[in-house]
């Protein structure tokens, strides 16, 4: 019988928020030790795997909402493309692209708020059809009504995104059209109805570090299956498409990922967007203490093709996962 005792010393530390903001405040020279501390954790709970994760622009553009980062928002003038649905051909080549190189998940993003329960009843349709391979599914898609996520879940989906972004302080200042509580009890209603949940942010909007800190704070009390970390590539015709992001030097990325292994050390931390170009020759140290990414892009913007990617984690040391039948 494992004593009380040794439980409590080998239980994972929780990170009080004034010791969160001096890991971010970390000098560059101690970073190593930063990494290989978070680095224990990755190991202790994800070995040396790394899933591989790819996304589908399901419905792109007319989004209602005016989110600053967000080339498919109201108040964007990215060019890009727009359409209700993707195609059926390329959902599903998509679908079999995961099931060929037995990827992690297939996730689906769509643009907008709200959706109307016959546009969610056609998309359960399509979950249905790609669910037959066995293939791991998670879609972002707003705002949903507890009887949508209920369609869904019915449907075989088993998880969705909905980020955070930011902080709650912070909010206002990158989307007025919905609050982040909003965000917060949707999440909750989801879980509530059985769904896994993939819940992150986007680094270098010009938040301060308390803002990263006091996001990361709010997904330790979520407690999401996964934490996607975005850092800011800035696009052309959206409000933050001149954005100085000097701020985003690998060190400093480097040290919201250990921050957020530390803080939620079970989940899969992913380094989303942004992974090409602030932390290209830092795989190794990166993988360290992420165990998650994405290949060939994200929504609106390019990434890694999926040989590079599979080369990039092989010969950092890692193993890419293998999880869909």
């Amino acid at each position: 019988m494992i004593s009380e005792e040794k439980t409590t010393k080998t239980a994972d530390p929780t990170i009080s928020r004034e010791e969160a903001i001096g890991i971010l405040n970390t000098q560059d020279d101690q970073l190593d030790e930063l990494v290989a501390r978070a680095g224990e954790l990755r190991e202790k709970y994800k070995g040396k795997h790394v899933g591989i994760h790819i996304l589908t622009n399901a419905r792109s553009g007319n989004c209602s909402q005016d989110c600053a980062y967000c080339a498919q928002s109201c108040r964007s003038k990215a060019d890009i493309d727009k359409y209700r649905w993707v195609g059926d051909e390329k959902l599903y080549r998509d679908n079999d692209f995961v099931d060929k190189y037995h990827l992690s998940r297939h996730c689906i993003g769509l643009s907008g708020m709200k959706f109307t329960d016959k546009e969610i009843e056609e998309l359960a349709v399509r979950i249905r059809r790609m669910k037959e391979s066995g293939t791991h599914l998670c879609c972002s898609i707003g705002f949903l009504t507890e009887k949508q996520a209920h369609i869904l879940r019915d449907a075989g989906l088993d998880r969705i995104n909905h980020n955070l972004n930011s902080s709650r302080g912070f909010y206002s200042n990158i989307c007025s059209t919905h609050t982040f509580d909003q965000r917060v009890a949707n999440i909750k209603m989801l879980q509530s109805v059985g769904f896994e949940i993939c819940s992150g942010g986007i680094i270098g909007m010009g938040e301060s570090r308390e803002d990263v800190v006091d996001m990361l704070l709010e997904l330790r009390e979520i407690n999401p299956e996964a934490i996607p970390i975005n850092f800011l590539l800035p696009i052309e015709g959206t409000p933050l498409g001149d954005i100085d992001t000097s701020v985003l030097t690998t060190e400093y990325c480097l040290k919201v990922l250990c921050l957020a292994r530390l803080m939620v050390p079970q989940a899969d931390i992913r380094c989303a967007a942004g992974r090409e170009r602030y932390f290209k020759g830092e795989e190794k140290r990166l993988l360290t203490v992420v165990n998650s990414i994405f290949a060939s892009g994200y929504l609106t913007e390019n990434g890694q093709g999926m040989e590079d990617t599979i080369k990039a984690i092989t010969d950092a040391g890692f193993t890419y996962e293998v999880e869909s039948a």
